[in-house]
């Protein structure tokens, strides 16, 4: 070792080329390794030792050319975790590499851009991530190079701040906004992560959480520094300038101080962060920058990385890292002495340009240099063990510690949850009881209402039939009555006439007695007239007293007929004697059943008003019973449109995408859900006992109307700008209208004037832009589009044919015209060309026997155009492929002739392959959909689809390999130029490769622009466009499938894909 010491330390190792390029090459070899292990698409934290590697490599070799020169090859737009790892390690090159590494990643800012910008545009749950996690990149970036004073990992001292803000109060101004905006794309990041974690304490300690958590590290520490500078540079600003003007600014830092402060103290509760890195905490309120003073009471925040010596884990797939740290203090002076090499020397070798007579000491010295470096990795091999050992068994004591910690946390909370348990059983069992005990006399009341109800019942029975059968008495006692009345009056009239025959009799015998009385006078007048006369009539005498005698017995039969008279009318007065008491018992009795029917008619109109005031009661129940259930069914209907529209502000909803065509079938059924809902409405209030039809239209217009608002959203996600804003807008107003509509249906008041055209409005307005959303086909008509497909086939055929046979034309034309290596040249491309023009021959007519299968498949009792017809999209994807095709072999012809003539480009002719390739394996696809997985055709279109892209590939190397052949490829000899001179042509080598770059990028931007034209222009009829210019557009028509596919106005066109050229200088 004292040996090695007395070295000077001018003497240094003679180093071959052979060894430089070795030791080039395993750093390369060992750069690449740690490259590809950060960054992957496994969703777990890149690993410190990769990122470590990587930081070394760019201070070895002081820049980040190796790092950059690998990143892009990268396939960032494949995947999103990838995207995300690869900001992350540029996030730690740029705040821990080499400073160079500043201007090294600034020269692929546009990468970076770019790559924001695309998953920005994807609906991807890393997507938003990447997009904001590039446009702090970029912002770091931009700010760095601007004020280079500032490290980019921010730690400056405050007189480094003072210069770099300077005097001028308008610099310090504009500085403080950059730091605010600098601040804004941090805070940004860290609440998007947070918020896809939902600050789950659980998920921090997965590795997908942990892979989302892992840079925020790196945010953490610069959040501090921005914080401090803040500070600083509001409290200048406040020295100069009046309050009131910087108002804005203290409103932005308010804000920006509850946004770090809420971010730290969530940070800090997580698990992962606490053995990672210690978070600072902020004060309570902002400083108040009115007064000068509190500028003391402020201390920097200061972020503590914790020193974790780990020792690192050797993958199974690593290659023999070397030492990234030197753990012996004494080799140190040693060992560096061979790691460090002069550039000079590497590229125009030793000084002396050859030996000197040190070399032989020098080679002993290496010697033993190896012995020491073998004993000292042995030794370092076995403290390491010994390390490994130790750290592995404080590992395990940490866990076990850490375990019993959360034991005894975890018994501390059961035994808490078991105590409130218990008291919450307690009080249950409290309220239980006196839940039984009132249960108990409610049973009972139940009971005895239950026996009062059924006494009530048997009551009001007997009553009812007590009463029927008064009503039948009463209707006899009418009928008695009635009778008894009658016979009365005819009583009476028997009386009376019994009076007028006695009167008469009376008058008759008064008359008689009169006449008698007459005679008797007049006889003893006679008799005294005759009296003298008796002597003279004897006979006359003797005849009178005869007629008296006569008269004596006339008038006894008469006192006897008087008699007779007499005691007929006293029976006749007994009779209706007897008649007039029996009416008098009888009209008494009817008196009284009268008056008892009339109490219980009373008391039976008492118990029916009851009863009509118990069923008014009961209706009034029924109708609030039913309004309620409307109240319920509305609320809920509302809380079922307000998750819908949640949705729209929810992050994990930017994934899910819908079609126009289901979008359409939604709102239609919506609208017929509204006229439901508007006739449901009518009737209830018509008849507000019966809900049940407003209930069942309300249930199906909630999820109709939700599932309208949801897919709306969703098609908005793939829809161009403009028709995504309305569509959203509309989606978010019929969610308000509905909203209100239900609002007044759940109120007495507004109920009558509840009205859902609104909605209706809305609703339409969303069916007619799914309708503008809606791809646009061929405009063919549908019986017209099963003869154009046999059209279109034939048309293709005829077409491969005529190439064929132009092909063979070109070949005998160039037999006679070309000789040498241009012949042969020509020979393999035409060859090649005439292969594959075979091959798409057979791929066609497989596709139309396949295609004949198919229809005679799935028709059915159908005709071949009707099938045609009802599957329209399948039929225009077929004649679009079969025009691609057609289109595709007439321009490869016309390329080929130009090649082999020398007036056209190889180019050409490399682009037909792959269009031809492209068309057939649309015309493959457009078979496939429809066809039986297990039919032995579809296998045939699949082995000649395969042929085909075996062709095409043929045709290109068949290009490529002639086109080398072809071009005279000049040495390049500078052993003749002056270092003037070369550094001359390197300036002007420089100059056409910036102007080949910008003009790389502007056809780039061009073949962009042409593309998202063409995806325009494929969304209408194509039928003009491809009979004016010969295209046909491949994605015009898709095939269809069961599923709603997406329109193609909404797909986004790939991107191309880049050479790889040197990256573009960004400071010209």
């Amino acid at each position: 070792m004292n040996s090695i010491r007395q070295v000077p330390s001018r003497v240094k190792t003679k180093r071959t080329e052979t060894n430089l390029g070795a030791e080039r090459e395993h750093f390369d070899k060992q750069q690449l390794s740690s490259i590809s292990k950060a960054i992957n698409s496994n969703e777990a934290p890149v690993k410190e030792k990769h990122a470590r590697r990587i930081i070394l490599g760019t201070h070895r070799e002081k820049g980040a050319f190796t790092f950059w020169s690998y990143a892009l090859g990268l396939p960032l737009s494949s995947n999103s975790i990838l995207s995300w790892k690869f900001c992350h390690v540029v996030h730690k090159v740029l705040r821990d590499g080499h400073h160079n590494s500043l201007q090294d990643c600034m020269r692929h800012h546009s990468n970076i851009v770019e790559t924001g910008q695309l998953w920005g545009n994807l609906h991807d749950r890393y997507g938003q991530l990447v997009a904001l996690y590039a446009k702090l990149l970029c912002t770091k970036m931009e700010f760095h190079v601007k004020h280079s004073e500032i490290r980019a990992n921010l730690e400056v001292t405050d007189e480094v701040l003072e210069r770099v803000a300077g005097t001028d109060i308008n610099n310090v101004f504009q500085l403080t906004v950059e730091v605010f905006d600098y601040l804004d794309t941090e805070l940004r990041l860290a609440e998007t992560v947070i918020r896809q974690l939902n600050t789950s304490i659980a998920i921090s300690t997965l590795t997908s959480g942990q892979c989302r958590l892992s840079p925020l590290i790196q945010v953490i520490q610069d959040c501090s520094h921005l914080y401090h500078f803040t500070v600083k540079l509001l409290f200048k600003l406040h020295a100069c300038l009046p309050a009131d003007t910087l108002q804005g600014h203290r409103d932005r830092f308010h804000d920006q101080f509850h946004s770090l402060k809420t971010f730290f103290n969530k940070a800090r509760d997580m698990m992962y962060f606490k053995r990672l890195i210690q978070i600072p905490k902020l004060p309570e309120s902002p400083p108040n920058f009115l007064h000068a003073a509190s500028l003391a009471k402020h201390a920097r925040p200061v972020v503590v990385i914790p020193d974790e010596d780990e020792p690192e884990q050797v993958d199974d797939d690593d290659d023999d890292p070397e030492p990234l740290i030197n753990v012996s203090d004494v080799t140190v002076p040693s060992m560096a002495v061979p790691q460090q090499f002069d550039i000079f020397d590497q590229t125009f070798g030793p000084a002396n340009g050859g030996f000197d007579d040190r070399d032989i000491q020098i080679e002993n010295l290496k010697r033993d240099l190896e012995l020491l470096r073998t004993d000292l990795e042995r030794v370092k091999g076995e403290a390491q063990r010994y390390i490994t050992q130790l750290k592995s068994q404080i590992n395990s004591l940490e866990a076990e510690l850490e375990e019993q910690r959360v034991q005894k946390q975890r018994a501390l909370v059961e035994n808490e949850q078991l105590r409130m348990e218990l008291e919450a059983t307690r009080r249950r069992n409290a309220e239980h009881e006196s839940v039984q005990a009132t249960f108990g006399e409610a049973e009972t009341r139940a009971q005895a209402t239950e026996q009062r109800y059924n006494k009530l019942k048997e009551k009001h029975t007997e009553l009812v039939s007590s009463h029927a059968e008064l009503l039948r008495k009463s209707a006899d006692t009418v009928k008695m009555l009635s009778a008894t009345q009658q016979t009365q009056e005819e009583v009476e009239r028997t009386k009376q006439q019994l009076a007028f025959e006695v009167d008469r009799i009376k008058q008759d015998a008064d008359m008689k007695l009169e006449e008698q009385k007459f005679e008797m006078e007049k006889l003893k007048r006679e008799f005294e007239e005759k009296k003298a006369e008796v002597e003279r009539v004897k006979g006359t005498l003797q005849s009178n007293e005869k007629v008296g005698e006569q008269q004596t017995r006339s008038m006894s039969a008469l006192q006897a007929e008087k008699e007779r008279l007499m005691h007929s009318v006293s029976e006749k007065e007994a009779a209706l004697s007897a008649l007039r008491h029996a009416a008098q018992l009888q009209q008494s009795s009817l008196q009284q059943e009268r008056e008892r029917s009339t109490r219980e008619l009373g008391e039976l109109q008492g118990r029916l008003q009851e009863k009509s005031s118990r069923e008014e009661q009961l209706q009034q129940k029924l109708l609030e019973e039913q309004f309620s259930l409307l109240q319920g069914t509305v609320s809920e209907a509302e809380s079922i449109i307000q998750d819908a529209v949640a949705k729209l502000d929810d992050p994990l909803h930017i994934r899910c995408t819908s079609s126009p065509d289901y979008l359409v079938s939604r709102a239609d059924a919506t609208l017929g859900s509204i006229d439901k809902v508007k006739r449901g409405h009518s009737d209830y209030l018509t008849n507000m006992g019966d809900v049940g039809g407003l209930l069942r239209a309300l249930t199906q217009f909630s999820h109709l109307a939700a599932d309208t608002i949801i897919n709306g959203s969703a098609t908005a996600h793939m829809a161009p700008t403009d028709h995504a804003d309305r569509l959203t807008e509309n989606c978010r107003g019929c969610a308000t209208q509905s909203l209100q509509f239900l609002k007044d249906l759940k109120s007495k008041a507004s109920l009558q004037r509840a009205d859902p055209a609104s909605i209706r409005i809305v609703v339409q307005k969303i069916l007619r832009l799914g309708e503008e959303l809606r791809p646009k086909g061929v405009d063919v008509r549908q019986d017209e589009l099963g003869d154009l497909v046999d059209k279109e086939m034939a048309a293709t055929s005829a077409a491969i044919e005529e190439a064929v046979r132009r092909i063979d034309e070109m070949m005998n034309q160039a037999r006679k015209d070309t000789s040498g290596v241009k012949l042969e040249v020509n020979e393999r491309i035409l060859y090649s060309c005439t292969d594959l023009m075979k091959a798409i021959h057979l791929l066609v007519l497989t596709s139309t026997d396949l295609q004949k299968e198919i229809v005679e498949g799935g028709r059915g009792a159908a005709t071949i155009k009707e099938f045609y017809a009802r599957n329209s999209r399948w039929t225009e994807g077929l004649i679009s492929a079969s025009k691609a095709v057609g289109w595709g072999a007439t321009q490869m012809v016309e390329s080929a002739d130009k090649v082999v003539l020398h007036t056209g480009k190889y180019e050409e002719l490399i682009v037909c392959s792959h269009e031809i390739a492209a068309s057939t394996a649309q015309l493959v696809a457009s078979s496939k959909v429809k066809a039986d997985r297990n039919s032995t055709k579809l296998t045939a279109l699949q082995q000649a689809s395969r042929r085909v892209n075996e062709m095409a590939a043929n045709v290109v190397a068949s290009t490529k390999t002639g086109q080398e052949n072809l071009e005279d490829k000049d040495t390049m000899d500078f052993s003749g130029m002056s270092l003037i001179k070369l550094k001359m042509e390197e300036m002007e080598s420089q100059v056409k490769v910036l102007e080949l770059e910008n003009q790389l990028g502007n056809e780039r931007l061009r073949l962009g622009e042409l593309r998202k034209k063409h995806y325009d222009i494929a969304g209408v009829p194509a039928a003009g466009l491809s009979e004016g210019n010969g295209l046909a557009p491949s994605s015009a028509s898709e095939p269809s499938s069961p599923k709603p596919s997406k329109p193609s106005i909404m797909r986004k066109p790939a991107l191309a894909q880049k050479p790889n050229l040197p990256p573009k200088n960004m400071f010209r």
